[in-house]
């Protein structure tokens, strides 16, 4: 899974009555805090919803007066998990320390025990028991040490739907969970299970919702989305793929989609050259690659040798010569050598592409990776992770450059930074523009005139 990093809050919640200690399900407020991936993103959402429905109102993490409940959606990919939560959790409680701390998401599922003994926190609910959160919350008091309330993740095998909400500009819808591979590096199937789907036809209806509230564009998201159709919702055994749903959402009227990221292997080129032609679905992929040398793609057990890599870059850049590439790759796994990172660096300076996600290799539990030697030194890691950020930085300027002097349709961000907003072209370059309350979540023509010294892109809008 290639995984997009977002440091958000997203604010709801629970009241307390602080001198019984009881939670009280009637007033409430709750404020969420998110860490993690897109999907855990559209989960935060999904589970404000349920608790809304049980009386909960929504605030702000940050700027509400008091809060009673906070929620704390975790992430398990790297290896300050444990860093991350304790942070936010003395935030939560220096600003209201009555609150009930409630601990969610993939970290609280890998060691809900460990969590649990974190001073401040209530609950820790694993991945079968954070859409029940409600009826926890309904006789949750304060004790000495939090309660954790786990399973084996074999009984995570239902899929929940959700999507995100409270951004006008884009929403994170999810399709699929889970995931069958076992690449020896990713604690993901341990912490979420096997690979599931939602059915087509609720995709579709949560699509259209989403589009009927004003958003422009809707992300396709998920654990391992190109493994779309196992395990279906809907309780029956068809057979569909991604491509199928692609194609249905295609009638849905909403300005932008854009595929997650998605594994080079599933990527098929039935899928590209449907974008290629879709007037929704934009030029735009996300394709994990993690290592340009065929010996650790082996050892890494990822299903795909670099040759199949550069198949998919070529057929999308020979159908849409415009379109964006972005790419997942981790250094310093075990048995990396040098050579062996000389062999990625190349490989992904000769590729057309746009720019890099760059993960630095770190040790997570339960994993095979952990058996694999030698050791790369954490100084060599930082080193080689270091060279591919430069590497990026050089792959996204060369892009933009690329497409100075184009005409592109671009979409207006609501967020004001200083005295500038930004916002996406089609193939996601990043513009800015003087902040301009009529463009936000809009879609304008504009013109690409030159790279800011902040790498993002100043256009013209166009008069026509």
């Amino acid at each position: 899974m290639g995984i997009f990093f977002l440091f958000q809050y997203f604010p709801i919640f629970a009241p307390v009555n602080t001198s019984t200690n009881t939670a009280i399900i009637s007033t409430k407020q709750v404020a969420f805090y998110t860490l993690g991936c897109k999907l855990n993103y559209s989960e935060t959402s999904g589970i404000s919803r349920l608790m809304e429905k049980g009386g909960f109102q929504t605030v702000d993490f940050f700027k509400a007066k008091e809060v009673d409940v906070y929620v704390i959606n975790t992430c398990s990919v790297t290896d300050n998990a444990d860093k991350k939560c304790r942070k936010v959790i003395r935030q939560a409680l220096k600003h209201s320390p009555n609150a009930y701390i409630v601990v969610v998401g993939c970290y609280a599922q890998l060691k809900p025990k460990e969590i649990s003994e974190i001073p401040g926190v209530d609950l820790v609910l694993g991945a079968a028991e954070k859409f029940n959160i409600v009826e926890h919350l309904d006789n949750l008091t304060k004790q000495k040490k939090g309660q954790f309330i786990s399973c084996e993740i074999e009984a995570a095998n239902f899929f929940v739907d959700a999507y995100s909400v409270g951004e006008r500009t884009r929403s994170f819808l999810k399709v699929q969970d889970g995931c069958d591979y076992k690449c020896a590096f990713c604690t993901i199937p341990l912490a979420r299970g096997k690979s599931r789907s939602d059915s087509i036809e609720n995709v579709v209806n949560n699509a259209h919702k989403i589009a009927a509230m004003g958003v422009q564009e809707i992300v396709l998201t998920g654990v391992n989305i190109g493994d779309y159709g196992r395990r279906l919702n809907d309780g029956t055994d068809k057979e569909v793929t991604f491509l199928d749903l692609v194609k249905a959402l295609e009638n849905v009227p909403i300005s932008r989609f854009r595929i997650s990221s998605i594994e080079p292997n599933l990527l098929t080129n039935e899928t590209i050259e449907f974008v290629a032609q879709s007037k929704r679905f934009m030029p735009h992929f996300h394709i994990p690659l993690q290592s340009g040398s065929n010996k650790i793609l082996k050892a890494m057990r990822r299903r795909y040798k670099r040759e199949l890599y550069t198949d998919r870059v070529k057929q999308i850049k020979q159908l849409m010569p415009h379109a964006c590439i972005g790419v997942d790759v981790i250094v310093g796994f075990p048995s990396e050598s040098h050579e062996d990172f000389l062999d990625t660096y190349h490989f992904l300076n000769d590729l057309d592409i746009s720019y890099l996600h760059v993960f630095t290799y770190s040790e997570r539990a339960d994993t095979h990776a952990l058996s694999l030697s030698p050791v790369v030194p954490l100084s060599v890691r930082r080193e080689r992770s270091q060279m591919l950020r430069i590497l990026s930085e050089k792959k996204r300027r060369h892009f933009y450059e690329q497409h100075l002097g184009t005409i592109r349709p671009v979409l207006f961000e609501g967020e004001k930074q200083g005295t500038m907003m930004h916002g996406f072209t089609d193939n996601y370059v990043k513009i800015e523009v003087p902040f301009d309350e009529s463009l936000v979540n809009d879609i304008k023509i504009a013109e690409l005139k030159k790279i800011s010294l902040e790498g993002s892109v100043e256009i013209e809008v166009a008069k026509y």
